[in-house]
């Protein structure tokens, strides 16, 4: 597949030596990162499909900072969308799969939140037994329809005998816009179901659920928008700037990160602040990716152990990132990993069900 039939090339941004702009480049590397956007918002209930204009949020991007990042970064530019939605998921799944062959993270922004089902399908490729975790206010199981939509994309994920999904985690599911039955469902198949309160205001209870996560995707509609709208169907409650700019850089810290994609992003809004917050999420992102890619392979831990009526648990610290897991094994795979409050919890007698039930 050539890349210039499926690509509008970004047009050039003048930045200066300091700024990220400097240092991404066109062609998909090994070992980096890899921006790629989307217009194609048909998954939605009359979404749409005319090509977007990106530069705004480009524009503030490439203003950033560079820091001392190391991993390359490319920008692919605008995927051109196909006659169909379908034809849009496939093409965007060939883009993934080079990705995927140069060990590249290749990071989705735009288009609806059914694109997911792309991510997966790409990534199912390459790899088995997928660690899944989304952020969205919604969790949609409908599965009437056949064409892929943002109802029934995770219905379709979950329920493909050709996928291999390990563990999936949905956080930031706001109750009052939920059926109860399909939250009751999901738990019932033991998958974490996460509310958005329990997500304010630090990540430090969520994060074991991105620490192992291959694959991440955000639903914009998860962000409490402002002006005209973060999101294409904007919403009152949700995440505020500054944690999901947190939530970007744990997404990044992810051990074995593979793919990430952010949709349903009103890429027509006019409020200047909008483009500006979803450059500065991507650029947290890519801070979590470059300080994760610095960690040293080598990992040392510290072990706690505890009883609790007549039960002897472990729980251990890794000394370089002051993360903590559950359990004894020596194998840090084996490991489950969780929290400080965790922790101080089964210190106080109350271990989590989720630890035990794995």
């Amino acid at each position: 597949m050539n890349l210039e039939d499926i690509l509008i090339a970004p047009r050039e941004i003048k930045t200066e030596k300091w700024q990220l702009g400097n240092i991404i480049s066109a062609e998909i590397p090994e070992n980096g990162i890899v921006l790629l956007f989307s217009s194609d918002y048909r998954g939605l209930k009359n979404g749409q499909v005319e090509l977007v204009d990106f530069r705004k949020v480009r524009k503030e991007l490439y203003h950033l900072s560079k820091l001392d990042f190391e991993v390359p970064i490319c920008d692919l530019g605008d995927l051109i969308s196909g006659k169909t939605s379908q034809d849009t998921q496939y093409i965007l799944q060939e883009v993934l799969s080079m990705c995927h062959y140069k060990n590249t993270i290749p990071v989705v922004i735009g288009g609806s939140n059914d694109l997911a089902f792309a991510l997966f399908s790409a990534l199912n490729f390459h790899h088995k037994n997928i660690n899944y975790t989304q952020i969205s206010n919604l969790i949609t199981l409908a599965n009437e329809e056949e064409e892929i939509n943002e109802k029934n994309f995770l219905s379709k994920i979950l329920s493909s005998k050709t996928f291999t999904l390990k563990n999936y985690h949905h956080l930031g599911y706001q109750k009052h816009l939920n059926e109860m039955d399909s939250v009751k469902l999901m738990r019932e198949v033991e998958f974490e179901v996460i509310r958005l309160a329990e997500m304010m205001n630090s990540t430090e209870k969520t994060e074991p659920f991105f620490r192992r996560a291959d694959l991440v995707t955000l639903n914009c509609d998860s962000i409490e928008s402002r002006g005209d709208g973060f999101s294409v169907n904007p919403q009152v409650n949700g995440l505020n700037r500054r944690e999901i700019c947190a939530y970007m850089k744990e997404i990044g810290l992810s051990q074995q990160l593979k793919s990430v994609g952010i949709f349903n992003f009103n890429a027509l809004t006019e409020d200047f602040l909008n483009h500006q917050l979803l450059a500065q999420m991507i650029w947290h992102l890519i801070e979590g990716i470059n300080i994760q890619k610095s960690h040293p392979t080598e990992r040392q831990y510290e072990t706690f152990w505890l009883m609790i009526d007549d039960h002897k648990y472990a729980f251990q610290r890794e000394t370089f990132s002051d993360l903590w897991y559950f359990g004894d094994a020596e194998n840090e795979a084996d490991l489950i990993p969780c929290s400080l409050s965790d922790y101080e919890a089964a210190k106080r007698g109350c271990i989590s069900p989720r630890l035990l039930k794995q």
